[in-house]
C-alpha cells in the first residue's frame, strides 16, 4: 500500500487489549481507567482475519502491543495464527516482561521473532514508583528468559522524563554495553497521561546525546548495521560489539516523511497515526458480514487519511507552534472518525 504522500505502509501494531497490570505515571491515571467491555474488543479470529486483509495489501510485519499484550488470555495462540499467514515476515510483541519468563519459550515456538521491552528504570524502588507497584525482578526474569529462548535482538525502551528518570542515561548504557542489548530513550509526547508532564519533563534527543557523547561511537550506525532487523525511527550508536543505543525523537525530530505503519486499536479501529484523531470503524463492517472487498476498501481509506505530519500540540517552547495540520489535505479525507481522548494504552503505543 502506499498513501498520498508516497509512503509503503507495510507495518501494522495491533492491539490486543487495553487492559495493563501496571499503571505507569506517563501512561495511566493513578485511579486506572474503564476498561472496555470484552465484548466490545477485537474477538482472537477477527484480529486474525484483519490481518489477512492487511497482508494482502502489501503489510509484511505486525507487532502485537496493549496495554499489556501478556495478560490476554491464550495470546501465544494469536502468535502462532498470525504467524502461519502466509506473506507475513515477522510477527514481534511490545511488553514491560513482567510476564514474559512464563511465555518466552512457547511464543518463541509459536513463531514469536523478538520482542521489546518498555523499561523506565533500572532501580527497583524508582521502577515501582513509576508503574505504581511494579516489581523490577520479574523484568529481569523475563528478560533473561527471552535471550534463552532465542527472541532476540532483544530492544529496552526507556521514556526519559527530567527530573524522574534523566539521571540514569549512563546506567542504562553500560547495560547495553554488558548485557548486549539495544536500549532506546524515546521522548516524552504529550498524549494522554504524558501531557501533565509536559513541558518540564520533556527532555529533546539532543541534550541526551551531548550528556552521553563520551560514552557513545562517533557516528550513528547505518540502516542495517548492528544486527538491527527493520526501518524503524530511531538513531543509533554502537556502545560495544552487540550492544547499542538509539534515540527515538518523535517531538524534536519528526520522522512522519518514513513512517510505515497503521494501527489497529483493541476495540477494532484503524488508526493511520499515533499522534492523530483520525481513525476509520472496521469492526462494524466486520460484525455485520462484510465481505473482503469492503474490508479492503476500509484499510485503503485508513491509508488515504494518513497525515503528512503531527496533527496534536506538542508543548515544547524551543519548537515553535505545534500541532498543524496534516500537509495538503487536511481534515480527514476519506471520511475518518474524529476519536477525542484515548490514552495511549487505549492506542497501542
Amino acid at each position: 500500500m502506499q498513501d498520498r504522500f508516497g509512503r509503503q505502509i507495510s507495518y501494522l501494531r495491533i492491539s490486543v487489549t487495553d487492559r495493563c497490570n501496571l499503571r505507569c505515571l506517563y501512561c495511566m491515571p493513578e485511579e486506572g481507567v474503564a476498561f472496555q467491555p470484552h465484548s466490545e474488543v477485537l474477538r482472537y479470529e477477527e484480529i486474525v482475519r484483519l490481518a489477512q486483509v492487511a497482508v494482502g495489501l502489501g503489510i509484511t510485519r505486525l507487532r502485537l502491543t496493549g496495554g499489556e499484550p501478556l495478560v490476554r488470555r491464550d495470546v501465544v495462540d494469536l502468535v502462532r495464527a498470525l504467524s502461519h499467514l502466509p506473506g507475513v515476515e515477522e510477527v514481534a510483541l511490545t511488553t514491560n516482561a513482567t510476564l514474559l519468563a512464563e511465555y518466552a519459550r512457547p511464543l518463541k515456538e509459536a513463531g514469536l521473532a523478538r520482542v521489546n521491552v518498555s523499561l523506565d528504570s533500572l532501580r527497583p524502588e524508582r521502577y515501582r514508583e513509576i508503574t505504581r507497584g511494579g516489581d523490577l525482578s520479574r523484568v529481569w526474569a523475563g528478560i533473561a528468559a527471552a535471550e534463552e529462548a532465542g527472541l532476540s535482538p532483544i530492544k529496552v525502551n526507556a521514556v526519559i522524563v527530567r527530573g524522574l528518570n534523566d539521571d540514569e542515561l549512563e546506567d542504562f548504557v553500560r547495560l547495553a554495553a554488558e548485557r548486549n542489548l539495544h536500549v532506546r530513550f524515546i521522548e516524552l509526547m504529550a498524549l494522554g497521561e504524558s501531557a501533565r508532564w509536559q513541558p518540564r519533563g520533556y527532555v529533546p534527543s539532543a541534550e541526551l546525546k551531548e550528556r552521553l557523547a563520551g560514552l557513545l561511537a562517533r557516528s550513528p550506525l547505518q540502516k542495517g548495521e548492528g544486527g538491527l532487523p527493520g526501518a524503524g525511527p530511531a538513531e543509533y550508536y554502537q556502545v560495544s560489539p552487540g550492544g547499542t543505543v538509539g534515540f527515538i525523537s518523535p517531538v524534536s525530530n519528526h520522522f512522519c516523511q518514513s513512517c510505515n505503519r497503521l494501527r489497529l486499536t483493541a476495540v477494532g479501529t484503524l488508526r493511520p497515526c499515533l499522534l492523530s484523531e483520525r481513525e476509520v470503524d472496521v469492526k462494524s463492517a466486520l460484525r455485520r458480514g462484510a465481505d473482503e472487498a469492503e474490508l479492503r476498501r476500509l484499510f485503503l481509506q485508513a491509508v488515504e487519511i494518513k497525515p503528512g505530519k503531527q496533527e496534536l500540540p506538542q508543548c515544547c517552547p524551543e519548537l515553535g507552534a505545534q500541532g498543524e495540520a496534516a500537509a495538503s489535505g487536511e481534515g480527514g479525507a476519506g471520511g475518518g472518525r474524529e476519536r477525542k481522548g484515548r490514552l495511549m494504552s487505549q492506542i497501542g503505543g
